[in-house]
């Protein structure tokens, strides 16, 4: 029998067949205005970003899609370029061409749903990745070809060319076919080089594990979904939504706010615009400091 993975606080994301038929009523009732979304950075930094080896970057693909230059290695999180995502066509263009990207040291993948690993985007990836995975995803990757392939348990930590790699725990859930529920693991994971900290937080509902998170890292810049979280009656347990989202920050203790998973897919009914709007309207009375809101246009890059 396949192992069955769970979540932190033994959370369960099933939704029955009737919770399914009220989400699709009320979406039938909601108008949403498609045609505002995530725009385009006018100024990207393609050339600064292939020829960089020595100062850390960040860049926001769109939805969970990174590229991450830390200690020489360019590092890509959840891969996806897909311009469907079911019977939905893609909100927004990805950032930056795939075929732009310098070549890949790193790529890890959160959990296995489609719109965070996509083989056919990872097949167009230059260079020869080393794969981080989740536990019980590593022979999916091997049946697919991929040798290079570590696959972690949460709170495991690994070394690689100069880097930390830890894999932590989310609060989600998975599926790719009728038959595989939950039978790989799912989590965020953390980079750490040198004084540098960067956590890539993954696909999660608001959970305790972010203070048992920022108990144990000293995070610089943390990667925080907003999005997919309407109507939240139904979305709870696996997406954050925006306020939540500063809730855990503050537990992480972090420095740098970096939004992400919003404003590409259409995963459930509200809209990139509305996630980020909810973002600042909770960040701005709390008075934190607006420097560190790092709201980015798609293909935008931060140099530290």
């Amino acid at each position: 029998m396949m192992k069955r993975y769970a979540n932190l606080d033994d959370v369960s994301n099933k939704k029955s067949f009737i919770d399914m038929k009220k989400w699709n009523k009320e979406r039938r009732s909601k108008v949403k205005d498609l045609t505002v979304n995530i725009e385009q950075s006018p100024d990207k930094k393609m050339a600064e970003l292939l020829e960089n080896k020595t100062q850390t970057s960040y860049t926001w693909i769109g939805h969970s899609t990174f590229l991450i230059q830390l200690n020489g290695l360019n590092i890509l999180t959840d891969p996806v370029w897909a311009l469907r995502m079911g019977f939905q066509k893609r909100l927004t263009e990805p950032g930056l061409a795939i075929e732009q990207l310098p070549y890949i040291d790193v790529v890890v993948i959160s959990h296995g749903h489609y719109d965070h690993l996509d083989f056919p985007s990872i097949r167009k990836i230059k260079g020869n990745p080393h794969f981080f995975v989740p536990t019980g995803l590593k022979r999916l990757f091997q049946k697919k070809g991929y040798q290079n392939v570590t696959d972690l348990n949460w709170w495991e930590s690994v070394e690689h060319k100069g880097i930390s790699i830890d894999f932590v725990p989310a609060q989600h859930w998975t599926r790719r076919s009728l038959t595989d529920m939950n039978t790989s693991h799912w989590g965020g994971f953390v980079f750490r080089s040198g004084d540098e900290t960067h956590y890539f937080v993954g696909d999660t509902g608001y959970f305790s594990g972010f203070k048992q998170i920022g108990e144990r890292f000293e995070i610089d810049t943390v990667y925080m979904p907003i999005g997919a979280y309407e109507p939240e009656w139904f979305m709870k347990d696996s997406h954050i939504n925006p306020e939540d989202s500063v809730k855990a920050f503050l537990e992480l203790g972090a420095k740098e706010f970096v939004p992400m998973h919003y404003g590409a897919y259409r995963l459930a009914d509200d809209t990139g615009p509305e996630a980020q709007e909810r973002l600042i309207q909770e960040w701005d009375p709390l008075q934190l400091p607006k420097e560190q809101l790092k709201i980015l246009l798609l293909g935008e890059t931060m140099f530290k």
